[in-house]
């Protein structure tokens, strides 16, 4: 369990990142819940704010957790209202950070579990990939689904992501596979470069 998680700096340019520690960059769609699931993870009410209003991040935040790695929030994307120009700046930014990061380690992909992934989500995936990072698929709002259907809702994401790696269905109401989320985590952390 995560006994300490502080907010550190955000930065749009990777040279101003905080140096020396591992990083999980957390990646999702604008409204795929992202801080929530954030602040469930560390077990904090408000270290990543929830808004109403999608899209309020516009910046890589880091927090630094247990004095041993950086959870990295980016940009929600696919956010409809933001400029075309502004969201290719968030996704050229996000590129960049991905390329010339000396410390990424894993990269927690958010989907919303009832929805399943977007066309937006299909891309990014395909991207992170393509480019050979560790990804854990993580779907959010598993509650939103009836029981009766998760199993096959689950199959179905599976299927169109053609079967990631690492995938855990997620509910911020039961927390479902939360500690299993955290174990993931905290194995690529440890890992030796």
């Amino acid at each position: 369990m995560i006994k300490q998680a502080v907010y550190v700096k955000s930065v749009t340019d990777l040279k101003d990142e905080p140096e020396g520690l591992p990083q999980i960059l957390m990646i999702g769609r604008s409204n795929v819940g992202k801080s929530s699931f954030i602040n469930a993870l560390t077990n904090r009410k408000s270290l990543a704010r929830v808004s109403n209003t999608p899209g309020k991040t516009i910046t890589l935040n880091f927090y630094l957790i247990d004095q041993t790695f950086y959870l990295v929030d980016a940009p929600g994307y696919g956010y409809a209202r933001r400029s075309k120009s502004m969201q290719d700046q968030f996704i050229i930014m996000i590129q960049n950070y991905i390329k010339q990061s000396n410390h990424l380690r894993m990269i927690c992909m958010l989907i919303d579990f009832k929805v399943g992934p977007t066309d937006d989500d299909l891309f990014t995936y395909q991207f992170l990939v393509e480019q050979n990072l560790n990804v854990m698929v993580v779907a959010t709002k598993k509650d939103k689904v009836p029981k009766t259907h998760q199993f096959k809702q689950e199959q179905a994401i599976k299927k169109l992501l053609k079967n990631p790696v690492i995938f855990y269905a997620y509910s911020s109401v039961t927390k479902d596979n939360l500690d299993l989320i955290e174990n993931e985590i905290r194995n690529q952390v440890s890992m030796v470069e």
